[in-house]
């Protein structure tokens, strides 16, 4: 299989709303075999958002809109980080030690910024400047619980950083339209962290943002993404079309 940085979706899709998936991968390029890593690591959470990508694409038809789903492991660079962060490349991930990752150098963390990291940030600025203002949605996933601790309650989050008016238009319609739902604002984390991809390419520009974390169980088989995709369609197009 031929390694691409980024997969994009619908790239002819009208301009208005760009939809990216940062941990839609769990793949490597070639090279790095896998980081001298058990293979069944990179079915877990630490490798990519398990569900995200087959949500991204369930979303891209019904919205039809231009996707960017990321090409590569978390485990070998994050994406969703900036250049400077200490956690770009992570040693240790949830208890699992990266052999891979331990004393690499800077020829090295280049490397991987050239081969991955900025290809994939650069196609997002294309879409961003071809769009001129367009509305953003970051799709990401959520295990249901981390590191012992107590059982995350939420079956999805809603986090913002600039835009918090959409943010919670969006889990107002949540609420109005699936009452049954557990929707966290800015949980399981907060949103808006400095380097973070909508950091880089969106506050700044001001422009209109969701970023949605699913529970990963949920949206683990196709049947949970459509499910999803589903619910999640109409609801974006309304928070995205302010009254």
């Amino acid at each position: 299989m031929t390694f691409s940085s980024v997969d994009i979706i619908n790239p002819d899709a009208p301009p208005g709303l760009l939809v990216i998936v940062d941990h839609a991968s769990n793949s490597l390029p070639p090279g790095y075999g896998t980081l001298g890593l058990d293979a069944s690591e990179f079915e877990r959470h630490i490798a990519y958002d398990i569900g995200a990508a087959g949500l991204g694409r369930a979303l891209a038809e019904r919205l039809n809109a231009t996707t960017l789903l990321a090409g590569f492991s978390r485990l070998l660079i994050d994406p969703n980080r900036g250049e400077d962060d200490p956690t770009l490349v992570m040693q240790i991930s949830d208890g699992a030690i990266i052999p891979g990752n331990r004393g690499i150098d800077d020829a090295e963390r280049e490397r991987r910024l050239d081969t991955c990291y900025r290809p994939y940030h650069a196609a997002i600025a294309t879409q961003i400047t071809r769009a001129i203002r367009p509305a953003v949605l970051s799709i990401h996933s959520f295990t249901p619980q981390l590191q012992g601790r107590p059982p995350r309650p939420w079956h999805a989050g809603v986090l913002w950083g600039s835009d918090e008016a959409s943010g919670q238009r969006f889990i107002d319609i949540l609420h109005r339209d699936h009452p049954a739902l557990c929707v966290g604002a800015n949980e399981p984390y907060l949103g808006g962290n400095p380097g973070e991809t909508l950091d880089q390419h969106v506050f700044h520009r001001d422009l209109p943002n969701i970023l949605v974390e699913i529970r990963n169980d949920l949206i683990a088989d196709e049947a949970g993404q459509i499910e999803w995709a589903d619910r999640l369609a109409p609801a974006i197009r309304e928070a995205f079309t302010p009254p």
